[in-house]
This record gives structure tokens, C-alpha cells and sequence, in this order.
């Protein structure tokens, strides 16, 4: 990715990230939330999605803040990651980040969020 910077945007609200064993089914209340990620491996079931729709009894970790990449990005623009991660990465936050097709979604602790702010505006362009 060259020098330049990019536009991130806070998206509102808390979101936790849930398991569930490998041969679960995706849960249908999912179709009706306008952010989710579901990824299925050999392993699990990872979901992320806002904490408040997370129902009780799974394992589950919350307290995380989304900023969205303002894409598109074409699979071909390299570095797109590494220029929003590596100056949370020095600083000592640890992200989860989520690609898809048009874009990225970097995730930040409740407790690295002012921080991250400070940090991605600096870098670059937080709306």
C-alpha cells in the first residue's frame, strides 16, 4: 500500500465474538443484524456480531469496537491490513481483523479504543 492514507470509520455499538462447536448450525436470527461474521473451520464456529443480540451460554468474548476500511479495495491493492494494523501493533493493541470482499474491519478492545482513535487518526483519516 503506498503512503497514502486511508479512511477508517468507528461503527457504533459494542460487538463480541462467540463459539460454537464445528457441526452447529448458523443460527437463523443472524439474517436480521447489519453486521456479522461468521466463519466455520474444521475446528468451530467463530460469529462476531453485536453483544446485545448474543444469547447466553456460549463461549464469548465482548467489549469490542469495529472501524471500517472505507473500501472497495481490489484483491490486487496490497498492504491495506498492515498500514492499519502496524501502528496499533507498536503501540501494544491487539486487533482482530475481518476481511471481506470490498473491504476490512479492524476490531480493538473496549479498553484500546481511545487509544486506537488517537492512534488511526494520526495515521490516518478517521471519520
Amino acid at each position: 500500500m503506498e503512503a497514502k492514507k486511508l479512511s477508517l470509520k468507528l461503527l457504533s455499538g459494542k460487538y463480541g465474538v462467540f463459539h460454537l462447536a464445528k457441526q452447529d448450525p448458523i443460527p437463523s436470527w443472524l439474517h436480521e443484524i447489519n453486521f456479522v461474521s461468521i466463519t466455520r473451520t474444521d475446528d468451530e464456529l467463530s460469529i462476531i456480531c453485536p453483544q446485545e443480540k448474543i444469547p447466553g451460554g456460549v463461549l464469548i468474548d465482548t467489549d469490542w469496537h469495529i472501524f471500517k476500511v472505507q473500501g472497495p479495495f481490489g484483491f490486487e491493492v496490497s498492504g491495506v491490513v498492515a498500514a492499519v494494523t502496524k501502528p496499533l501493533a507498536d503501540a501494544g493493541i491487539s486487533i482482530l481483523n475481518v476481511s471481506t470482499y470490498e473491504t476490512d474491519y479492524l476490531l480493538v478492545r473496549e479498553e484500546d479504543l481511545e487509544l486506537a482513535k488517537k492512534i488511526l487518526n494520526q495515521f490516518h483519516c478517521l471519520d
